[in-house]
Order: structure tokens, then sequence, then C-alpha cells
């Protein structure tokens, strides 16, 4: 798994028609403090995230195993939004 931030949406009107009706959105992938590390993923959302969430992503043959990607064509799918994170006692990261 991965923690990425919903940076942006991808509009598809021709594809796969395994994808026909899935919601794609542009992921930045981030590092425990939050920060950006500069690589970008389209993902696949399997629960409802939106614009400037941050999120729990996986890649790979991993992202097909949500009943919402299972044997279709994805590569990384959002599985979780997250609601906080928690280090070592040290709250990194509180939704708003």
């Amino acid at each position: 798994m991965n923690l990425g931030k919903v940076a942006g949406t991808v509009v598809s009107t021709q594809k796969d028609d395994k994808l026909v009706g899935a919601k794609l959105l542009v992921v930045r992938q981030l590092d425990l403090e939050g920060d950006p590390t500069g690589a970008f993923v389209v993902a696949v959302d399997a629960v409802g995230a939106g614009p400037g969430e941050v999120v729990l992503y996986a890649s790979g043959s991993s992202a097909r195993q949500t009943a919402l990607t299972k044997d279709k064509p994805a590569d990384a799918v959002i599985m979780a939004i997250v609601d906080s994170i928690e280090v070592e006692g040290r709250i990194l990261y509180q939704k708003p």
C-alpha cells in the first residue's frame, strides 16, 4: 500500500468495456510526513474519494484485489480514505 493525495481526475470517454463506469483519479504519492515524492499514478477509485483527500492506494497485481477491480485492467486502485496517521505517538495527519 502507498499513501497519496488525490490531485485530480481523468475523464476518458473511450475505454475498455471492463472500465466503463469506473471513476479515475490522479494520485500523487506522499511520504509519511505528507510531503509529495514526485510520483503520480492514475487509480480506479473504489471508495468515493475526492480532490485533496489523503488516500491509501495499491498498485500492480494487488490493484485487482477489490470487488470493483477484480479481473479488470487496473494497475492502481484507491481502497481507503485516510482519517489520521499516527507514528510513534505523534499525529502526522488528521483529516480536517
